[in-house]
């Protein structure tokens, strides 16, 4: 049987000598899904003292970030979810305190959390609490210290609440069975050593008593602070056996072939839309509401490929997570499934190669309104860390409205899926020649610049009813190859388009990622504004631009220059 992730906690907290406890400590240790999708969240914090509302300022950052944590969108990584949060209540904290406290030190705390998901732990660190490890009989300290010393005495110099910029430490590492992690205040690891801390852990049976120890351990040493200790055993890690993979992804088989008029599962199959080797598209009735809805079949030439039924599951889980009216919608399962497949919602309309090769010269407004649409579908993409990765015209659809929708998630990257383990390798599919950036074609990672380069290129078809690079990307295998990719200028083709429109498009499909555009804003802003940046860059060298004008321009001086010569040598 697979093994799920599982640990034991033990946490500890009082005041010691002091008469408040401005320290604050919790743990989350969630259900299926969460618990594979989002981890195990510990946390720690120290309100600083010499502040109005230090307890107030790490409960509200321990409370907040445990609960808020477990609200961001499953497909985001684990660092980008606590950095988002982290920030936001950084903000909270200092603007309250702002209006707190004249002096600006109302609300302020350090803070440390572990986050434990599928193998992996997730470390974010700001000020003097600690986060150790301990592996066999080894300590490790995972945190560095945010402080500075001044005439012998210790301030920090990061606090969460501090200053309206937060600045987070970040570190992960491969978790094993055993693995055992304690979290401290400085009232706890200021008055007792590493050696200390290894001696009284390494005894560890009932977490809660071992946290109190070494609790008591710090006051019997002279801790004139408050003292808080958690501390976390791993007892077992989501492990499968290929095996166990294969049989959890082919619990459903596939469905036969379909006709018109079988029922699957309460839908009624009307006629087939779209057939490929990797999967049949049909449209269907939905016999209890009477609504048309697309059926999406897996193809039976993959039925045995572990890797091709787990990419086909993943896209109507990234489906289900997209929820914007420029993105196909998935259509909520409410009958028991017997077979493998997904409904979606049925757009009446053509695809968008259908459209170009019906409007050859479409105006230029008219394209901008198809591709700002466009953007704003894939925008919902990248707002949830995925990267589309296969933008094409064969994968947009426009209804008779002239409403757009993005139809595909074939090959959809998510970043929070890929940071759970399993022993299947998941495919990386590679988008459609011609439309995806070099650097899929070079076998390097893709970013949200990849999914811009894509939409440019489409763009520049739309315009132009050609390619930017002609065939030239069919052949680009290696660096040399896309240094050599010479960009088409758009207004050779189509005159309407303006020079700044045309640089615009050259910057979005810049075969180095770093020269496109960062954001699909900028991108859609510049298709409609003249950027003059663009259009003041040095001009290509005549030589480049019309090598036969050149070489006439230099015979003809070269003639001039000899006549003068000539002319002097003879007077």
């Amino acid at each position: 049987m697979a093994e799920k992730l599982s640990i034991s906690i033990g946490q500890y907290s009082e005041q010691g000598v002091k008469e408040e406890n401005q320290d604050c400590c919790g743990a989350v240790n969630p259900k299926e899904p969460q618990l594979t999708n989002k981890g195990i969240a510990i946390a720690i914090a120290d309100g600083v003292s010499s502040c109005i509302n230090g307890r107030e300022a790490a409960e509200s950052c321990i409370t907040s970030f445990l609960s808020d944590y477990y609200s961001t969108p499953d497909s985001w990584t684990t660092k980008t979810s606590a950095h988002k949060i982290l920030t936001a209540i950084n903000s909270w904290l200092y603007h309250r305190g702002q209006q707190s406290d004249a002096s600006g030190r109302g609300l302020i705390t350090t803070f440390s959390a572990l986050i434990l998901k599928s193998t992996t732990a997730h470390i974010f660190h700001i000020g003097d609490s600690r986060v150790y490890r301990l592996q066999g009989k080894t300590l490790e300290q995972l945190t560095n210290d945010h402080r500075r010393s001044v005439a012998n005495k210790h301030y920090l110099s990061r606090a969460v609440g501090i200053d309206i910029h937060l600045d987070i430490d970040y570190y992960s590492t491969s978790v094993e069975t055993g693995d055992i992690f304690v979290l401290t205040t400085d009232g706890v690891h200021d008055f007792m050593d590493d050696h200390d801390i290894a001696r009284l852990v390494s005894d560890a049976q009932d977490l809660n008593n071992i946290a109190k120890t070494i609790s008591q351990f710090a006051l019997a040493k002279g801790s004139h602070d408050n003292i808080t200790c958690q501390v976390l055993r791993v007892e077992s890690l989501p492990l499968q056996s290929a095996n166990e993979a294969v049989d959890a992804l082919t619990e459903l088989p596939f469905p036969p072939d379909l006709e018109p008029g079988m029922i699957l599962d309460g839908y009624r199959i009307e006629r087939e839309i779209h057939a490929s080797k990797r999967t049949q598209v049909y449209k269907a009735i939905d016999m209890d509401s009477a609504k048309a809805v697309v059926i999406k079949t897996p193809s039976v030439n993959y039925e045995d490929d572990p890797a091709y039924i787990e990419g086909f599951i993943r896209e109507e889980w990234a489906g289900q997570r997209i929820r914007n009216s420029r993105v196909l919608k998935i259509v909520k399962q409410t009958r028991p499934r017997q077979f493998l497949y997904y409904a979606t919602e049925y757009i009446d309309g053509q695809t968008l190669r259908q459209w170009m090769d019906q409007h050859s010269q479409p105006d230029i407004k008219e394209v901008r309104l198809i591709v700002e649409q466009i953007a704003t579908g894939l925008r919902a993409f990248h707002r949830l860390q995925m990267l589309h990765q296969d933008l094409k015209p064969e994968n947009i659809m426009i209804d008779a409205n002239g409403k757009v929708s993005i139809i595909d998630f074939g090959s959809t990257k998510i970043a929070g899926i890929a940071e759970i383990s399993s022993p299947i390798e998941r495919l990386n599919l590679l988008g459609t020649k011609n439309y995806t950036a070099p650097e899929y074609l070079l076998g390097q990672p893709g970013s949200n610049r990849s999914d811009i380069f894509s939409l440019a290129t489409i763009t520049y078809e739309l315009l132009t009813g050609k390619l930017p690079y002609g065939t030239a990307l069919d052949k680009t295998t290696n660096l040399k190859s896309t240094s050599n990719l010479k960009y088409q200028p758009s207004n050779q083709y189509n005159p309407m388009i303006p020079l700044w429109m045309d640089r615009c498009l050259q910057k979005a499909v810049a075969p180095d990622p770093e020269r496109r555009y960062g954001v699909l804003s900028e991108f859609i802003y510049d298709l409609s504004h003249p950027n003059r940046t663009l259009t003041q860059e040095t001009k290509t060298p005549l030589l480049e631009r019309s090598p036969l004008a050149f070489w006439r321009g230099l015979a003809i001086a070269m003639v001039i220059i000899n006549g003068f010569l000539i002319y002097s040598l003879l007077n």
